[in-house]
């Protein structure tokens, strides 16, 4: 898929949790075409400590108001510098970056999206794509505590959204993964994005169940052209840029010990 990179303009930035933004960027020539599970490099201006663009999944896609959605994660300062943009202001991105989800064509297969933290960003788009194709997948999201969960109104516009928070204050308390939904259905295959050890518990519980299962890794990348080597990712077919070959991956290529 050809890349591009474009003066995106900021037309809104909302704060959904102390420690997340979203920003919707737009562009005078319509978006190009962008897929679930791919992401963009955002060029940081105006922050004398960050010299490298800043990878980000892409959360959304607007088709009618050409505006492509970030939801990020305030870690550093280049993330904490993007958050000062107002609308009107222009983010220097290129976009779309890597390979995304699979995207079934049968209409009846049964579906299960599960996010955790900042890995609640690309299951958005994801849904959304999935619904529009015409089917509706089950979203299971786990978080520390209800403080911490985002989107939940707009997953819910395409599918059934089903929720843990480690103290209980929303939904099942637990992790992901014990949710009584997993021993009450059957999937034909799970996609996965968050925390590395969630992703792994997804994971086991896939190949437990002889379910297929995608998860999006969230390595560390800087150049996001497979040019650095800083996201660099053992696999059976061996060791693999995850800006380039990812950052979604079936779990069969992965060396992880489930």
């Amino acid at each position: 898929m050809k890349k591009y990179c474009l003066d995106l303009i900021v037309t809104e930035l909302i704060r959904p949790h102390k420690n997340y933004v979203l920003i919707k960027l737009t562009h005078a020539q319509p978006l190009p075409d962008m897929m679930p599970g791919q992401f963009a490099e955002l060029r940081v201006d105006h922050s004398p400590t960050t010299f490298l663009r800043r990878p980000i999944s892409i959360n959304n896609v607007d088709r009618l108001k050409n505006e492509v959605w970030f939801l990020i994660q305030l870690v550093g300062d280049g993330t904490r510098q993007l958050a000062e943009v107002k609308p009107g202001d222009v983010i220097n991105t290129v976009l779309p970056l890597g390979n995304g989800f699979s995207i079934p064509e049968n209409k009846d297969v049964k579906l299960l999206l599960t996010g955790g933290g900042v890995g609640i960003a690309p299951m958005l788009y994801l849904s959304k794509t999935l619904s529009e194709k015409g089917i509706n997948p089950s979203i299971l999201i786990g978080a520390r505590s209800a403080a911490d969960l985002m989107q939940l109104d707009l997953l819910s516009q395409y599918g059934e959204v089903y929720v843990t928070t480690e103290d209980g204050t929303q939904g099942e308390k637990g992790y992901l993964t014990q949710h009584s939904l997993l021993p009450q259905q059957t999937f034909d295959r799970i996609y996965s994005c968050g925390p590395k050890p969630m992703m792994m518990a997804v994971a086991r519980y896939a190949k437990a169940n002889g379910v297929a299962c995608e998860v999006s890794l969230e390595n560390k990348m800087a150049c996001g052209i497979g040019a650095c080597l800083c996201c660099v990712e053992n696999t059976n077919e061996g060791n693999v840029c995850v800006c380039k070959e990812g950052p979604v991956f079936n779990i069969e290529k992965l060396l992880w010990q489930i």
